[in-house]
């Protein structure tokens, strides 16, 4: 009868221990930021125990900072430029992973190579274009500069390679064509990578301050990081007040990633697998 390894025990409780630390790392400035804004107005983070816990700061910071209009005007420009994203990553993926033509690796290079460009270079380019197309102060201004992404059509090119050939070729024997394949039997094997894209545009645009700030003026165009941005400079001493504000601004997109921590696990942990 073999004897357990202590070595893997010990392993496991090392293991064990560094993953606490750094969830206590992690989560330790989200609960400060959190038990913070429960505190009475200037009261500081040190004399909190000794004064009663109020709500009142989330009803003055949603007032104040009028988040309503911004909260409308964030999930509105996340989930236009969130679809955008998805069908275009999932033309230009397909396309990469399955059609042979002249000129497709290059071209896959030239995808990655976007990805090392930071949008603040293309700021003035994209500006001029916009200006030109008299885009500036309209929603469109928000969505159009980043409706295409390289790392979507990266992440689902190789997702779409783990994907094995025989099942696109059964359906083609069947009658389908290249978008029939595409919508009934690639993209819902690929809900993983597709969820975790969904999860990567939908708050990488909920947490964009860039755009709002150049390419738009008009109140009625502010976003949530914009508004909490405005909402800073007037409430720059009052903590609490600040922390009911960033709590709220931040709770939708902490909801929508637990929703599909699942899928987006899975995602990153099965792209890059070649069958």
């Amino acid at each position: 009868m073999s004897k357990p390894n202590p070595n893997l025990k010990s392993g496991d409780f090392l293991s064990l221990v560094v993953l606490l630390l750094g969830a206590f790392i992690v989560l330790l400035p989200l609960f400060v930021v959190f038990l913070t804004s429960f505190a009475p107005t200037a009261t500081s983070l040190e004399n909190l125990s000794k004064n009663s816990w109020s709500l009142a700061n989330y009803r003055v910071a949603w007032q104040q900072g009028k988040f309503l209009l911004a909260f409308a005007n964030s999930t509105l420009v996340a989930i236009a430029v969130t679809a955008f994203q998805i069908v275009t990553s999932a033309l230009a993926g397909y396309a990469l992973a399955r059609l042979k033509f002249r000129g497709r690796q290059a071209l896959l290079l030239v995808v990655l190579a976007t990805l090392v460009i930071p949008f603040q270079l293309l700021v003035i380019p994209i500006f001029l274009v916009l200006k030109w197309g008299h885009l500036i102060n309209t929603y469109w201004a928000l969505i159009l500069p980043t409706a295409v992404n390289g790392f979507g059509i990266f992440l689902l090119r190789q997702y779409f390679q783990t994907i094995p050939v025989e099942l696109e070729e059964a359906a083609a024997i069947d009658g389908a064509n290249r978008l029939q394949i595409l919508w009934r039997v690639m993209l819902p094997l690929a809900r993983p990578a597709l969820v975790t894209l969904f999860l990567f545009t939908f708050i990488g645009e909920w947490n964009d301050l860039f755009k709002p700030l150049v390419f738009t003026t008009r109140p009625e165009l502010r976003t949530v990081q914009l508004a909490l941005a405005e909402f800073q400079e007037q409430f720059t001493n009052n903590w609490p007040l600040m922390m009911a504000a960033v709590t709220i601004a931040t709770v939708p997109v902490m909801v929508l990633f637990l929703i599909g921590q699942r899928q987006f696990i899975q995602g990153i942990a099965t792209t890059g697998i070649k069958n």
